[in-house]
């Protein structure tokens, strides 16, 4: 199943339609609606982006203003509804979400393709301040996962399940990778911390870096 390029990307507006799927809401209702539900924790949510996703989904006939509220001296409060354009991108967008794996760049792989330049014995200090970080928010996620689930179905706490899974993934590979390393069995230590401890690149580092060149030339010449 091949993604489409989407007139929208931000997942922020999937939400909208989705709640917008349910009932006719303004904005800060819409707001209110997530937060409440616990989709801060997933979503990056303030009313200012949030008010421009909804005039981003009317402009692409996703949403419709259906109504416009007066309360008395208040502000009024523009209402808005989903079309059936909105119901038809809301399914094939979260149907390809679900279903095909998007290439993301989470942070903490961008770190570990750059962490070469850390010297090692550092490398491990900070991978030990990570892990213990890392215990304590599964430790309070899978607390707080508990209390949710003796109200809540299971359905609707969900994401908050994979984020565990998530972060407890990433803690034993850490836990791993943070053991080679002290241990000093991870393969090529000893030239990282002499690259560090001398400033002379590995020649045998030098010599992979000229072969990939090499072969890299002979691809384009081809």
């Amino acid at each position: 199943m091949a993604t489409r390029r989407r007139k929208l990307g931000n997942p922020l507006a999937l939400a909208v339609m989705v709640l917008l799927a349910e009932r006719p809401m303004h904005p800060y209702e819409i707001a209110q609606t997530l937060r409440r539900r616990g989709k801060d924790t997933s979503l990056k949510i303030n009313y200012g982006s949030l008010y421009t996703v909804v005039q981003n989904l009317e402009k692409h006939g996703f949403v419709e203003v259906t109504d416009v509220e007066r309360q008395g001296n208040r502000p009024e409060r523009t209402l808005y509804g989903i079309t059936e354009a909105g119901r038809e991108e809301t399914t094939e967008w979260l149907s390809d979400l679900v279903a095909v794996p998007a290439r993301e760049y989470p942070v903490f792989e961008a770190a570990l393709s750059l962490m070469g330049a850390l010297h090692p014995d550092e490398a491990a200090r900070l991978l030990e301040e990570r892990l213990k970080t890392l215990d304590v928010q599964a430790a309070s996620l899978r607390g707080g996962l508990d209390k949710l689930r003796e109200s809540l179905p299971r359905l609707f706490v969900i994401e908050a399940e994979y984020q565990l899974h998530m972060i407890e993934a990433q803690a034993e590979w850490v836990r791993g990778f943070l053991a080679e390393l002290t241990e000093g069995s991870f393969p090529g230590v000893v030239d990282w911390r002499h690259f560090h401890e001398t400033g002379e690149v590995p020649e045998k580092y030098l010599k992979l870096e000229a072969e990939f060149e090499q072969k890299q030339k002979q691809k384009q010449e081809q």
